[in-house]
């Protein structure tokens, strides 16, 4: 027993090691790709003959933000006559109603919008963009989520790069309109930035495959229906798709000067059920695309390349089992000192820790390059701290996606909360409940508190700092889950 402890501790901080090695491999080419940008791509002009353009909205219960979506998408800089909007409306609610009267008052203007209801929502997003790019004008296909609201020049900035006959994605970096709301988005914007500087631009420059984030990107039409369409066996239906068209040749071009802003989740069961999306999607499509990617033409690092991007979001498992085993660990050593060669050499891990700060210190120079250095120290901390609060959830959703537990697609609330005089207390779609993994959250929090208790008893200090930030995590979790479950319910 004593010795699968130390094996399986000893794993989970060796892969942890290696993801951040990653992620310092993603930094470097990072830098490359600054230093060979020039401003050519930004010179690129519309073609002369227009390609047309059909954007879609795929739509469930969206009450609070479905006005403002149509409107922007409305307010679109491209002409009318090469311009449809397809509004997928699977709504089961009061939305149904407010599309329609939306689209009207758009028709009335000369917008060529159309309020598509399919029989039933087999296949969620996935089953509602399939079934709306069947009758879809367009050659290129814009796809915006509901909490998006996208700048008027998104189509003048984008199109223009599918002259090459060889891009089949064009996507954009998110914004956030409410980045400064709460402590919470301003941990998310912290992380989705990351990814959207260091990470997409990085893979790109490295020529290794990168995805559609689902939303605020472009597709050519034919790319989609060349890599088979697009299918609702993985919650992330984009990284499946993504991978799938690479594999077959196609080109993606990220774009990270270009903009599109989005709402983020301001209640932690919201970022919960967009975290366990992503996490378990992720996990299914590594699953059903890894054989492929390495059995591929594609390069050695690619291949690697590849192999971290699909399974990022196992490094949750990797962090909880380290976390859990880390205090049986601290009992090991006292009664074999034996094992201390062990934390001797673990000291290199340290390494990954300072890969994994760089990484996010170059996305928060790239985003706040004045004062830089406060923005990261104010930040970054609180950001590891509920990153670790979030493995027990993440890790769970990680485990029934490699071990193919099928559930719904469960879909992020949105609030229509921007700043701080908007309040979301009387949201319909809340279900403020707290359940068996927010409470196993709680647990944790207490049992890595005994930690630090046990290594000070044991005059052990050389964990504490882990265990102070996971009691902290686990707690401050809990807290922001079952703290709305205390306000008022809506009527």
């Amino acid at each position: 027993m004593e010795l699968a402890v130390v094996i399986l501790y000893s794993s989970a901080l060796l892969l942890i090691f290696l993801f951040s090695l990653g992620q310092l491999n993603l930094s470097v080419h990072y830098h490359r790709a600054k230093r060979k940008e020039n401003s050519d791509k930004n010179n690129l002009k519309l073609p002369g003959q227009l390609p047309h353009v059909t954007v879609q909205l795929p739509i469930y219960n969206e009450l609070y933000v479905i006005d403002r979506l149509i409107e922007a998408i409305a307010s679109l800089e491209y002409p009318k006559e090469k311009l449809e909007i397809q509004v997928l409306d699977d709504s089961t609610d009061e939305t149904v109603e407010a599309i329609a009267r939306k689209v009207v008052d758009m028709q009335k203007k000369g917008i060529d919008i159309h309020h598509i209801r399919r029989p039933d929502r087999e296949g969620f997003k996935a089953g509602a963009l399939k079934y709306g790019l069947e009758m879809a004008k367009g050659s290129l296909i814009a796809i915006f989520d509901a909490d998006f609201i996208p700048q008027q020049d998104f189509l003048i900035n984008t199109v223009p790069h599918f002259v090459d006959e060889r891009i089949g994605v064009v996507q954009t970096r998110w914004g956030h309109l409410n980045k400064n709301y709460s402590l919470l988005t301003k941990l998310q914007a912290f992380g989705l930035d990351a990814h959207f500087s260091v990470e997409q631009t990085g893979r790109s420059e490295a020529g290794s495959f990168i995805n559609f984030n689902g939303t605020a990107g472009v597709w050519r039409k034919k790319c989609i229906e060349d890599a088979g369409g697009w299918s609702p066996d993985t919650l992330t239906e984009d990284l499946d798709l993504s991978y799938r068209a690479q594999l077959k040749g196609w080109k993606f071009r990220y774009m990270e000067d270009v903009e599109a802003p989005a709402e983020l989740p301001v209640l932690m069961s919201a970022i919960k059920s967009q975290q366990y999306r992503w996490n378990k999607g992720a996990a299914e499509t590594a699953k059903k695309n890894l054989g492929k990617v390495l059995r591929s033409g594609i390069g050695l690092e690619n291949k690697i390349h590849a192999v971290f991007h699909l399974f990022n979001s196992s490094i949750f498992v990797c962090l909880l089992l380290a976390a859990i085993l880390s205090i049986p660990m601290l009992y090991i050593k006292f009664l074999n000192p034996s094992y201390n060669i062990l934390f001797d050499v673990g000291s290199i891990f340290l390494l990954g820790f300072f890969s994994i700060g760089y990484f996010y210190w170059v996305a928060a120079k790239r985003m706040e390059p004045i004062g830089t250095v406060r923005y990261f120290l104010k930040t970054f901390p609180f950001f590891l701290i509920v990153s670790m609060g979030l493995s027990l959830h993440n890790a769970f959703a990680v485990l029934e996606g490699l071990f193919g537990y099928k559930t719904p697609f469960v879909r992020t609330p949105k609030f229509n909360v921007t700043d701080s005089n908007k309040k979301w207390h009387h949201n319909i779609y809340i279900k403020n409940k707290i359940n068996l993994v927010t409470i196993a959250e709680g647990i944790l929090s207490i049992y890595f508190i005994f930690g630090i208790a046990f290594g000070i008893h044991l005059q052990d200090f050389g964990l504490i700092l882990f265990h102070l930030m996971l009691a902290a995590g686990f707690g401050s979790v809990f807290y922001h889950s079952v703290k709305p479950a205390f306000y008022e319910q809506p009527i």
